[in-house]
């Protein structure tokens, strides 16, 4: 080949995610390790996740990783959770039923067949009523009778994640999930879950019910053999990372809310500075599950525990960073977040890591 032809800059390296997770789905994935005797600090060293920082979230691409390690410390890839394991190789046998099904309904019925099969503590199903579906997960029981027990609730966000996902990738886009109803007592992470599943989340059903437009089941498999060699590279862990590009519009809306802040941005202004119109800003929003008025609670929120976990400004200056009109609407924020006052919560985290106070030298937004 000739070699006086011009140099071209290299490639830029691509952007990490900044998807990142709350700490209870870490915590509650560690639920099987511990229950096997497996200490799980040599996992979460390996995986760069340091559990002691409760306020801190988890990088996505981390959080893959540990999916992986504990997979391959337990030989079990639904993590020590069920009463009977489900055996490395299990995923790559799911997908590989349903390769080839000439429409997602099928694939997902193939799916569900083979899943009986490895998962025998849930009983699965997907059932049509209409113009509308829903995909049903029970457990009947075999997870114990601690309906909030972190172990069970992660079985139910998993087995959910598992299955969504893997259609997704399938069909090659995201599939919107109308709303789903857990059945357990709503988690401490549940405003995580407009992101990795819908807003429209409930609790406390009496089995799992997650919902989505009967027509979606009639999409066309995208994906080949040559396909699925690829994707079952990192995987099963690699689920945790799907479509989270359908959620691009929510972390450009929170990116921009913080980087305001203390200015209170308007769903009006954010629309301007994406050079959106209000209307089309809050229908990508609701395609992605979410909507302007969660992004901004959740952001506040977010800032608000790191704040009061890591440095010991006072409260009405983290009201004021916050864009918070006055402390005492800060105060009744908080409360509803929480269920304690700021004060009070500082006081719990103290007594149970004291050797995690916060330092006192810590200024502005180097808890942001």
């Amino acid at each position: 080949m000739p070699d006086a032809a011009p140099r071209t800059a290299p490639a830029p390296r691509p952007r990490r995610s900044r998807a990142t997770v709350a700490p209870g789905f870490v915590t509650g994935m560690l639920a099987g390790l511990a229950h096997r005797g497996h200490d799980p600090a040599p996992l979460l060293a390996r995986a760069g996740i340091d559990l002691a920082d409760t306020a801190s979230r988890i990088p996505v691409e981390r959080y893959a990783l540990l999916y992986n390690l504990c997979i391959e410390a337990l030989e079990d890839e639904a993590f020590g959770l069920l009463p009977e394991p489900m055996r490395p190789g299990s995923f790559e046998f799911l997908c590989r039923a349903m390769l080839g099904a000439p429409t997602l309904g099928e694939a997902l019925a193939r799916a569900i067949r083979f899943l009986r099969i490895v998962l025998p503590a849930f009983q699965i199903a997907l059932e049509r009523d209409g113009a509308r579906a829903e995909l049903l997960i029970d457990d009947a029981g075999s997870l114990g009778p601690a309906r909030d027990a972190p172990a069970r609730v992660f079985a139910y966000e998993w087995l959910l994640r598992l299955v969504h996902a893997v259609a997704s990738w399938f069909v090659g886009r995201g599939l919107a999930l109308d709303a789903v109803a857990f059945p357990y007592p709503r988690p401490p992470h549940a405003d995580d879950y407009a992101l990795v599943y819908t807003e429209r989340s409930s609790f406390d059903a009496p089995r799992l019910a997650a919902r989505l437009q009967a027509n979606l089941l009639e999409l066309p498999l995208r994906r080949d053999d040559a396909a699925l060699a690829g994707f079952l590279e990192g995987a099963p862990g690699k689920i945790t990372m799907l479509y989270r590009r359908d959620r691009e519009m929510v972390f450009r809306v929170r990116d921009l809310l913080r980087a305001a802040l203390p200015e209170n941005l308007a769903l009006e202004e954010v629309a301007d500075r994406l050079h959106l119109s209000p209307r089309t800003l809050h229908r990508r929003l609701e395609e992605e599950g979410a909507s302007f008025r969660t992004i901004k609670e959740a952001t506040r929120r977010d800032i608000a525990y790191a704040r009061l976990t890591k440095t010991t400004q006072p409260i009405a200056r983290i009201a004021a960073d916050l864009g918070y009109a006055d402390t005492s609407t800060f105060y009744r924020a908080f409360v509803s977040w929480s269920g304690v006052s700021p004060e009070r919560f500082r006081q719990q985290l103290a007594q149970r890591e004291p050797s995690t106070q916060p330092p006192r030298a810590m200024h502005s937004r180097a808890a942001d």
